[in-house]
């Protein structure tokens, strides 16, 4: 059985996606890009605030599925320009605490959509 997660604290999709499919206890998040979910301006002043916003949409999609940070287990990073690595992880980092992190690979890509620097996945897991 699948639910189909949907929020207003994320941008609304630019393509045929969900914000998030829940698979039993486990959400399989959409790859998240630096988008206000209130206003479409694309948050690119710099990397981190880039890096932050993106944040904030996958935190408003685990909340609308019952979830958190904490629940992550598995994440993938996609950036432009891997010289940005410290800056991301930096603002990724402060979203998790206590060490127990979640899984992840970070890869270089030619280019994302809308023109952005960062996207952003993650798998989590509910009790």
């Amino acid at each position: 059985m699948k639910k189909i997660i949907t929020t207003k604290n994320a941008p609304a999709p630019i393509g045929p996606y969900s914000h998030g499919v829940m698979v039993g206890n486990m959400l399989f998040v959409s790859g998240q890009v630096g988008k206000h979910p209130e206003t479409g301006e694309l948050m690119m002043a710099d990397i981190k605030t880039e890096t932050h916003q993106v944040m904030q949409n996958i935190k408003g999609i685990l909340t609308e599925a019952g979830l958190n940070f904490a629940d992550v287990v598995k994440t993938t990073i996609f950036l432009t320009d891997l010289n940005d690595f410290a800056s991301v992880n930096e603002v990724y980092g402060s979203y998790l605490s206590g060490g127990g992190y979640p899984a992840r690979e970070t890869v270089q890509v030619s280019k994302l959509p809308l023109g952005v620097n960062v996207e952003i996945s993650v798998i989590a897991i509910g009790e």
